[in-house]
C-alpha cells in the first residue's frame, strides 16, 4: 500500500488492510480459474472478496455507529463467502490445501481486527447523543403489483411516455376471481 494511504481513512484501518491481501489473493486465484468457471466461482470470489473492502469502507464513512455497524456486519458476512469460494475451489482442485490453509489464516486474523474494530465502534457509540439508540433506516419504498389479464401482444403498449412499464389490461382485486384461462 502506498505510504500516503496509509493512516488516512479506511485505508488506514487494519482489517481494511488486511482484508486487502485477502482481496488480491482472491483476485489472483479467480484470474486463474478455468474458463468454465468465469461466471460461476471467479464471479462470486471477486464480489465477495470485493464485498469486505467496500463495506468496510461504507461503513467507516457513516456517521452513526448503529449504521456503522450495520456495514461491518455485511463485511463479515462477505469475508466469510470469500473463505467459503476458497473452500470450494480446494474441493474442485483449483488450489491445495497449503493455499487454502493460508487463506483460512488470513480470513481468521481479518475477522479478528474487524471484530475488535466492531467492539471500538459500539463502545464509542458516535451519534447515539444526537440521534438515539436505534438503528437508522432508509424509508423503504412502495411497490404495487397488479395482477396481468391475458392480453394481446397488439394490446401491449403505453399511452404515457414517463411509464417504464407496459401498458396492459389489469386485474383489480374484485375482478381477480372472475379471471378464466382459455
Amino acid at each position: 500500500m502506498p505510504e500516503a494511504a496509509q493512516g488516512r481513512g479506511f485505508e488506514g484501518l487494519a482489517c481494511y488492510q488486511q482484508a486487502l491481501r485477502l482481496f488480491e489473493a482472491a483476485y489472483r486465484l479467480a484470474a486463474r480459474l478455468p474458463e468454465s468457471e468465469r461466471y460461476n466461482l471467479a464471479d462470486q470470489l471477486r464480489r465477495a472478496s470485493l464485498g469486505v473492502l467496500l463495506n468496510i469502507a461504507e461503513g467507516y464513512g457513516r456517521y452513526h455507529y448503529l449504521d456503522k455497524l450495520r456495514f461491518f456486519y455485511m463485511a463479515r458476512g462477505s469475508l466469510c463467502e470469500t473463505l467459503s469460494a476458497c473452500v470450494a475451489a480446494c474441493r474442485a482442485d483449483y488450489i491445495d490445501e497449503v493455499q487454502l490453509a493460508w487463506v483460512r489464516s488470513t480470513e481468521a486474523e481479518t475477522e479478528r481486527l474487524l471484530n475488535g474494530y466492531i467492539g471500538f465502534i459500539r463502545k464509542q457509540q458516535q451519534g447515539g447523543a444526537e440521534f438515539g439508540k436505534t438503528v437508522i433506516r432508509e424509508q423503504a419504498p412502495e411497490y404495487a403489483i397488479p395482477l396481468l389479464a391475458d392480453t394481446p401482444q397488439a394490446a401491449v403498449g403505453s399511452a404515457d411516455p414517463q411509464s417504464l412499464v407496459p401498458d396492459h389490461h389489469y386485474l383489480s382485486p374484485e375482478t381477480a376471481g372472475d379471471h378464466t384461462d382459455d
